[in-house]
């Protein structure tokens, strides 16, 4: 059968494996990877490749692996890109979908973490930039200011997020940051290697990447 993405966003299974996946990382103290990152991932995933004019089929299938990434958290942090392409395929093999789709989602989820990630395909690709590009204070579920580490506080001082890209020319990541709560140096050392994965997913989408913040250009 031909899964669709509302096969995959009305399923209990998989609506528990996200939420606790994120109960997992509030544990362990990460950010917010619950219904809002994953629908926010999957809706610019699909985006995405309509805009340059891929298949609504490959835009959809885009879709659902962005709503899938994150599953594997729910096993350990470490390796969860590969461990939700795993609990993936049994998911969508036990739905009945077609060995195409599931192989093409798959490959997507299982490359999609920075320390392993590489845009093999345009679904991969697409997932990358959708997911690495979701920078947002929102995201900051710690409350004491005192305690925040690295990631929070970069986070937190995204004041503004915007994507925008257009077809035969550019992604860009324009972030207004405060500079008061975190120094720009601070984004790059811990979002370097995600910066230079979203330029490899670009560059396989025939596209350049740019980053822009407080109105200036860094890559």
């Amino acid at each position: 059968m031909k899964i669709t993405f509302k096969d995959i966003e009305k399923n209990e299974i998989i609506r528990t494996y996200i939420k606790k996946a994120d109960e997992s990382l509030i544990a362990l103290g990460y950010t917010e990877h619950s219904f809002p990152h994953v629908t926010k991932v999957a809706n610019m995933a699909s985006d995405l490749l309509l805009t340059l004019g891929y298949s609504e089929r490959e835009a959809e299938l885009a879709k659902i692996a962005g709503y899938l990434h994150d599953i594997g958290n729910v096993i350990n942090r470490v390796d969860h890109a590969q461990s939700g392409a795993v609990m993936a395929f049994r998911i969508l093999d036990n739905m009945g979908a077609e060995p195409e789709d599931i192989a093409t989602i798959i490959t997507a989820i299982g490359n999609h973490d920075e320390s392993t990630a590489f845009p093999v395909n345009a679904v991969a690709a697409a997932l990358i930039l959708a997911d690495k590009t979701d920078v947002r204070c929102s995201r900051v579920r710690n409350q004491d200011f005192a305690s925040f580490d690295i990631h929070d506080r970069v986070n937190y001082a995204v004041k503004e997020s915007k994507v925008t890209y257009e077809k035969n020319n550019y992604i860009k990541l324009d972030l207004k940051i405060d500079t008061t709560e975190c120094a720009v140096m601070d984004y790059f050392e811990i979002f370097l290697n995600r910066m230079i994965l979203c330029r490899k997913a670009a560059d396989k989408l025939g596209l350049s990447f740019k980053l822009v913040i407080n109105g200036q250009t860094l890559m």
